[in-house]
């Protein structure tokens, strides 16, 4: 089952968090990440890395899904200085959405000023083929939860955030710049958050086609929420590692998330060194 730990005001669960992060590291982050299923690579090109695995935190939800290291590194991608999530807990856990989010404010408390999270989806759109990259353009929530319910801190932020550019479009701009000049295909198109565990239906993919949602996935949109009410700039990326139920007459499992993840780690991880590069 999944670590609840006592109440406490989230303000107060996040200065204790927080403290016993600077106790052990005086890195103070520009730049957040999370790493989805199968992208745990990305953390080995950190420099001068420190790690810290998510049960020596106070109130950080612990994920128990394979391909999910559990653990925060500290360090530097080139001059710039990151906190990286090495793994998300998601709401199918039994974590509520506030709970799953703690790992974002966290890390936004710590001193980032931008989130870049990436994820594992399935492709909706025909035009996808598993390995390619989409950047995240925009979101449908249907999970049904809003991890922003409930009094709200107005230390963390306003009680109606907007979410109109969610996504930052300078920093997609800039992304999609870097993979022209990389010679990338970086896909672009709207991510549908839902809350799992098990795969969509046909039916249900017919109708996500039918709403405009290009990829989906189980995780991202509460985390995309907190960073906004927390005044984060956000890029999104999805590894689209399979085509969802009904495009492809291929079974759906989570192997395959994890080989196509694999597959393509060499491309996200040149990606997404030269955008963190240019937040310097």
């Amino acid at each position: 089952m999944p670590r609840r730990e006592p109440t406490l005001p989230i303000t107060q669960q996040l200065t204790l968090a927080s403290s016993e992060i600077t106790k052990q590291c005086d890195i103070i982050p520009r730049v957040a990440m999370v790493l989805g299923s199968g992208l745990g690579a990305f953390g080995e090109e950190v420099q001068d890395r420190i790690v810290l695995p998510y049960s020596a935190i106070s109130g950080m939800p612990l994920p128990r899904v394979q391909g999910h290291a559990g653990q925060l590194a500290l360090g530097h991608i080139g001059q710039v200085p990151i906190v990286i999530m090495e793994g998300r807990a998601h709401m199918y856990e039994g974590y509520s959405a506030q709970e799953s989010v703690f790992g974002i404010r966290l890390m936004l408390r710590l001193g980032a000023q931008y989130l870049i999270v990436t994820n594992a989806a399935g492709g909706i759109s025909e035009l996808f083929a598993p390995g390619d990259l989409m950047l995240i353009s925009d979101h449908i929530n249907l999970t049904g939860q809003n991890c922003l319910c409930g009094p709200n801190d107005e230390n963390l932020g306003p009680r109606f955030p907007d979410m109109t550019s969610a996504y930052d479009p300078e920093l997609n701009a800039l992304a999609e710049r870097i993979a022209v000049e990389q010679g990338q295909r970086l896909r672009k198109g709207v991510y549908a958050g839902v809350l799992g565990p098990c795969y969509e239906t046909p039916a249900e993919i017919r109708m996500l086609q039918r709403i405009g949602a290009h990829a989906v996935g189980m995780s991202t949109v509460q985390e995309v929420i907190a960073a906004r009410h927390m005044g984060a700039r956000i890029m999104g990326i999805s590894c689209i590692t399979n085509m969802a139920a009904g495009i492809s007459e291929a079974p759906l499992s989570h192997g395959e998330v994890r080989d196509t993840a694999d597959r393509i780690s060499g491309r996200f991880a040149a990606l997404l060194n030269q955008v963190i590069a240019k937040l310097h």
